[in-house]
C-alpha cells in the first residue's frame, strides 16, 4: 500500500505512450491503478484489521487524494482498484496528507505492521472496456447487494488480440439479443501486468445466486452459446477462474 517508488513511477511515465499504442479507446475505457497484496493465509485477520485502521484514519481526516474499491480473492489476494485519468496521477504522494494529519511516525508504524503480512505486492494498470462490457442498465462496478464475484481471466497472445476482441463482441451481441440477465464488466490488461488478458467480472449476491444466474443464462442462450463461447475459448492461450468478493468495509471514497 505504500506510495510507488520513484524509479517505478519513472518507468511508468516513460512507457505511457506504449500503453495507449495497444489500441485503447479513451472514449470507451477507464484506466485503473491496481495495487495487489498477496497476503499470507496466517496473517489475513491481522492484515484486514490494519487496513481497516488505515481506512478509519482516512475517513477521520477526509483524505482527498485516495479513492478505491477493494476486492479479495479466495487465494488471499487483495486488490485495491483506483481510477486514474493518466499516468501522471501516480506521481502524486497519495498519503502525504494522511502522514501530516495522523503523524508520519504513526503512519509509518501502521505500514510497517502491514508489510509483515505479505511477501509479494504488485502494481499494474487495467482498463474497463465499456464497449465489450454487458451491463444494459449502465456500468456499475459495485451493484448494491451483489458483493460476490466471479473473475474470469482470458489470456491472449498479441497475434490474436484483434480476433479475440471481435469474438468478445460476438458474445456481447448474443447476450444482448437474448436479453440476458447475467451482466458482466470487461477489463483489459495494461502496463505492469504479466502477459495480456481480458478480465471478465460477474457480480451476484452469493455462490447460489451466481449458480442460478448461470443456469438460467445457459437455458436462455441455448445452443448459440456453445458456438459463440466455443469459438472464443478455442483461441485463448489460457483460462483462469477465481472466486472473490467486494469489501466495502475496506474501501474508501472521500467526502466532498
Amino acid at each position: 500500500m505504500r506510495t510507488l517508488k520513484f524509479n517505478y513511477l519513472l518507468t511508468l511515465l516513460l512507457f505511457f505512450p506504449l500503453v495507449f499504442a495497444q489500441g485503447q479507446d479513451e472514449s470507451n475505457s477507464q484506466a485503473y491503478w491496481v495495487h495487489e497484496d498477496v497476503v499470507k493465509p496466517s496473517m489475513v485477520m491481522e492484515y484486514e484489521s490494519i487496513v481497516k485502521d488505515l481506512v478509519s484514519n482516512m475517513k477521520k481526516h477526509n483524505i482527498q487524494e485516495v479513492q478505491m474499491i477493494v476486492s479479495n480473492l479466495a487465494d488471499s489476494r487483495y486488490l485495491y482498484v483506483s481510477p486514474i485519468e493518466n499516468m501522471a496521477q501516480l506521481d502524486k504522494p497519495i498519503f502525504a496528507t494522511l502522514a501530516e494529519k495522523m503523524g508520519s511516525d504513526a503512519m509509518s508504524a501502521l505500514f510497517d505492521r502491514m508489510d509483515k503480512c505479505y511477501d509479494i505486492e504488485q502494481n499494474y494498470i487495467i482498463y474497463l472496456d465499456k464497449e465489450l462490457s454487458y451491463q444494459p442498465s449502465g456500468i456499475n462496478q459495485t451493484p448494491e447487494g451483489q458483493d460476490y464475484r466471479k473473475f474470469h481471466y482470458l489470456h491472449i497472445s498479441p497475434a490474436n488480440r484483434a480476433a479475440i476482441k471481435e469474438k468478445m463482441k460476438a458474445v456481447k451481441e448474443l447476450f444482448a439479443s437474448k436479453g440476458s440477465k447475467m451482466h458482466y464488466r470487461v477489463y483489459k490488461s495494461g502496463f505492469g501486468t504479466r502477459g495480456e488478458f481480458y478480465l471478465v467480472a460477474v457480480a451476484a449476491k452469493d455462490a447460489i445466486d451466481y449458480a442460478q444466474k448461470t443456469k438460467e443464462n445457459e437455458a436462455l442462450l441455448g445452443e448459440e452459446q456453445e458456438n459463440v463461447m466455443g469459438n472464443l475459448f478455442s483461441s485463448l492461450l489460457k483460462y483462469e477462474e477465481y472466486i472473490g468478493r467486494m469489501r466495502p468495509d475496506m474501501a474508501y471514497s472521500p467526502s466532498k
